[in-house]
């Protein structure tokens, strides 16, 4: 059985043109700065996102704790601003407590974007001894966990301006920035602009087998790079994964587009069925919905599908995602709601049966 693989865009296969890359791409030791295609894609990505120098890293949980650490390396006591569902707080294994020390103050956003007043309201009074220190804002767009939202160039604007104001650097978890710039129709450096430091995917929406890039002035990646060496992420000769990473960023980000028409596609034919609450606003390539009135979990209705050739992944007791891709075609999202369809009627009819006396087919 063929799965149409909707679980994440890491599942990605690289292409041909990319496998073709590693195998003639020039390396050197990227661990001495070294490596010539390493350097050619940290030059290129910190233009992309219109910053002075790049630093390539093995993931992009590394990347934001690399930033976060740095950010928050001369602060006794600080603390971090993010997002309350941001990825950085929920799912990079409790890393901003382990590594930078710090402390998180979650801000409830919607649909992603933090308001700047709370972020504001959440900013430490200096000179309070009994208080840890405001050391960072941390944004992130797309917004993973609110539906892949591409949260507006206007909030990043007015919480950089509350951030000034303050002193304070502002880091954007950026892991699928170029959809986030796809959906406002915007190059990435106008999003980049907005921050001090960003981090950024290869590995998710671009395609690439393997890695990420921290982005900002020269002095913070020179901060940056001691940092990662001593998380183990000097990587030697690097080059042939950054020779995929180089194809990502220069054609994957030209075809996202698609990606986002089919979530949308998806979104629209999970809205058709009786017993999903699908969230309309599809901005990206993630598609989010509720499982709860099925009377069952979401590992439940995951497995249900996955046993039928669909993966989604499950996000929250009662909540499944639904991620589009390269490998990811029109037809496959066809046939995705056509299984989904068959599994929904399914799950309703033992749960009907079920409230007959009957024993349900789940």
């Amino acid at each position: 059985m063929t799965l149409i693989d909707l679980r994440s865009d890491t599942v990605t296969r690289p292409t041909p043109e990319m496998r073709e890359a590693m195998r003639n791409a020039v390396v050197g030791n990227a661990a001495w700065n070294e490596d010539p295609t390493v350097r050619e894609l940290e030059e290129k990505s910190a233009r992309a996102v219109g910053k002075e120098a790049g630093l390539f890293v093995p993931s992009g949980t590394m990347g934001n704790q690399v930033a976060i650490w740095v950010h928050t390396a001369k602060t006794h006591g600080p603390e971090v601003i993010c997002e309350a569902r941001s990825h950085i707080y929920l799912n990079e294994s409790a890393g901003i407590a382990v590594l930078a020390r710090a402390q998180v103050k979650p801000v409830a956003g919607v649909r992603g974007a933090m308001p700047p007043e709370a972020v504001e309201a959440a900013i430490q009074p200096r000179g309070n001894v009994l208080k840890p220190r405001t050391a960072l804002i941390a944004l992130e767009n797309t917004h993973n966990f609110a539906s892949g939202a591409a949260v507006p160039l206007e909030n990043h604007r007015a919480i950089r301006e509350i951030a000034e104001r303050h002193n304070i650097p502002v880091h954007l978890d950026g892991a699928r920035v170029f959809n986030a710039a796809v959906a406002l129709g915007v190059p990435a450096s106008a999003i980049g602009r907005e921050v001090d430091t960003v981090q950024f995917c290869f590995s998710k929406g671009l395609g690439a087998p393997v890695g990420s890039v921290v982005c900002g002035s020269h002095a913070f990646i020179e901060e940056a790079r001691k940092i990662r060496q001593i998380l183990g992420g000097a990587l030697r000769q690097a080059g042939v994964l950054a020779a995929p990473a180089l194809i990502g960023l220069e054609t994957m980000t030209k075809r996202l587009h698609v990606d986002h028409e089919n979530a949308r596609r998806l979104a629209q034919g999970l809205a058709k069925l009786e017993g999903l609450r699908v969230d309309p606003r599809v901005d990206t390539n993630i598609v989010i919905f509720d499982v709860r009135d099925l009377g069952v979990t979401a590992a439940e209705f995951t497995r249900a599908l996955y046993e039928q050739g669909v993966g989604f992944s499950q996000v929250s007791p009662t909540e499944v995602r639904a991620v589009t891709h390269n490998d990811v075609t029109d037809k496959d999202i066809a046939q995705a709601l056509d299984v989904t369809a068959r599994v929904v009627e399914a799950l309703r009819a033992g749960k009907r049966a079920a409230g007959a006396g009957g024993v349900g087919p789940y």
